[in-house]
């Protein structure tokens, strides 16, 4: 709701402060006085056009304050937050504009700077306008589908749609996620075919390259080693040596039989050296022998079947060969045919997770076509419920001839969403036989003024469509007696639960106000100034008598006022 409305410098009004109640609240005043600066400087705060003509001559600026109660509207609230504002439900929202007298425009929300185009976006939420220069909010078709939803009552029907479309989307992504994976797949499974196949052919396994590395580096100095130890064994000479060391040993010991036989004791020296060189040669011979027999096992150890070493290198190089051709390490090869294994079964898989999410996708489809048109159907029932109350508010306020519909337009494919599958409009024909269009097609602007009315007394009768905050500018133009009442029961009506503002030259109309304000024009100090009164009880009175005699006010028109005002 707005609280109050402040004005600086705007025109004619120096200063100015306004304070609003919720109801309807009419202005009125002689022809000239002013009554429409105050909704030229609202519509300033609101981000509205801003002319240099606006500000005071001889001012430096123009100012216009308006102070809204946060509505607890959380679309609302999050489109402010969007915009880098906050404001709880309930807390004020402060609007501020100012205007200099060379054009240029600054703008505040909640004491923090603001775009003008930030203003304007949440101004038009808060506020709506039909006037003689313009109408804001009903001529948007965008609005229009809003409405009728709202005046329907089709919150269900329309969440329903909300609902399977966001399922419709989420099935989407996840199709064509898996389809491209599909097509991805479908593009390396000959590749990983052939590269698993190779892979299960070589059967590598880890640690195997310096396995092999080892063993190529042994056997390829086995040859030297088997050419060394055989050198060794000569140089022992082999067998030889045992002979000639055993020949020796017999030698030594006829020597000692015969010097035994000669007479020579066992502890004759000759005996004893001929004793001990026999031991000596006895050992010799034993540790020639062993020796050789090692030289013989160390040969052994050596020996492998042919052509080992040149199988252990062709392996090596396969592996290798292997390993670059798939950009990895020789010790990688085991996993990365794991790898290609597994990579083949997720896209046998895939097939199966493809047909699953090809099957829920249609599935979706089906679920949102069907809530869609659920809610076509509804909407095409709201709508034409719509129109005939429409109808029947026209001729009471003089738009007999006019006619009303509201179209719903198929939307392609592409652009069906969580809001539907139709665009919703408002048209209106304005005489007979004539073609139906936009609601602008209405060329007067106190016609499209009521006309706006007629539709918001409509909605308002099933809570669709209408804005916490209204203006009405001299709705009712070119009209009195009957149509002047109709006018002003409506906006009555209309003002239950909401702020509704009237610029009126019409008695009937300004006797159905919540409150009453008379603009005034008068010259002070040389300078032409205008200001605004809220009229008392009896000062209503007085007024609405001043518009039903003119200049003379006759104690018969002030008892048609108080007839007026009931």
């Amino acid at each position: 709701m707005l609280s109050s409305l402040s004005i600086r410098d705007v025109v004619l009004v120096e200063a100015l402060d306004l304070e609003i109640r919720d109801g309807l609240t009419v202005l009125t005043g002689e022809t000239g006085a002013g009554k429409s600066i105050i909704l030229d400087a609202l519509g300033l705060a609101l981000g509205g056009r801003g002319d240099a003509g606006l500000v005071r001559s001889g001012a430096k600026q123009a100012v216009a304050t308006a102070v809204f109660s946060a509505p607890d509207d959380p679309s609302f609230l999050d489109m402010l937050t969007e915009r880098g504002f906050e404001a709880a439900p309930g807390e004020d929202l402060i609007l501020r504009r100012a205007l200099t007298a060379d054009g240029r425009s600054r703008a505040w929300i909640n004491d923090q700077p603001a775009g003008v185009t930030a203003l304007r976006e949440i101004g038009a939420r808060l506020v709506e306008v039909h006037g003689q220069h313009e109408t804001v909010g009903l001529l948007d078709p965008k609005t229009h589908r809003g409405m009728l939803d709202t005046y329907g009552g089709l919150a269900a029907e329309r969440g329903a749609v909300a609902a399977a479309h966001d399922r419709l989307k989420a099935a989407e992504t996840a199709l064509a996620s898996l389809r491209a994976e599909a097509e991805t797949a479908r593009a390396r499974f000959e590749e990983l075919s052939e590269s698993l196949a190779e892979l299960d052919r070589l059967d590598p396994r880890e640690g195997e390259e310096a396995d092999l590395a080892g063993e190529r580096a042994i056997l390829g100095a086995a040859e030297k080693a088997l050419a060394d130890l055989a050198s060794a064994r000569d140089s022992l000479g082999g067998d030889t040596l045992s002979q000639k060391l055993a020949q020796a040993f017999r030698a030594v010991e006829h020597a000692r039989t015969r010097a035994v036989q000669s007479g020579a004791g066992e502890d004759h020296p000759v005996i004893t050296r001929l004793a001990a060189a026999g031991e000596a040669i006895d050992r010799a011979l034993v540790e020639a022998t062993e020796a050789v027999a090692a030289v013989d096992a160390a040969a052994d150890a050596f020996e492998f079947e042919p052509g080992k070493l040149d199988k252990a290198e062709e392996r090596l190089f396969a592996l290798r060969a292997a390993a670059r051709k798939l950009n990895v390490t020789v010790d990688a090869l085991p996993a990365q045919r794991i790898r290609f294994r597994e990579q083949l079964r997720l896209i046998e898989d895939g097939a199966e997770a493809l047909k699953a999410a090809e099957t829920e996708s249609a599935a979706a489809r089906a679920a949102y076509d069907e809530a869609a048109a659920v809610l076509t159907a509804a909407r095409r029932g709201a709508g034409d419920r719509l129109a005939a109350a429409v109808q029947a508010e026209l001729a009471p306020l003089k738009l007999e001839r006019a006619q009303f519909r509201v179209t719903l337009e198929p939307l392609p494919e592409e652009r069906r969403g969580r809001e539907g599958a139709e665009a919703v409009r408002f048209e209106v024909a304005t005489n007979a036989g004539t073609a139906f269009g936009p609601l602008d097609a209405i060329a007067s602007g106190g016609e499209l003024a009521r006309f706006a009315l007629a539709m918001k007394a409509a909605l308002a009768e099933r809570g669709g469509g209408v804005q916490p905050v209204m203006i009405f500018d001299e709705v009712d133009q070119g009209v009195g007696g009957a149509v002047a009442e109709a006018v002003g029961l409506r906006l009555k009506r209309l003002a239950d639960g909401a702020q509704v503002l009237v610029v009126t030259h019409s008695p009937q109309v300004a006797a159905k106000g919540h409150a009453h304000w008379k603009v005034r024009k008068a010259e002070i100090e040389g300078e032409t100034r205008t200001s605004v009164d809220t009229l008392t009880d009896q000062a209503r009175q007085e007024e609405i008598a001043r518009m039903l005699a003119g200049a003379e006010i006759t104690d018969a028109a002030r008892a048609a006022a108080r007839a007026l005002i009931g």
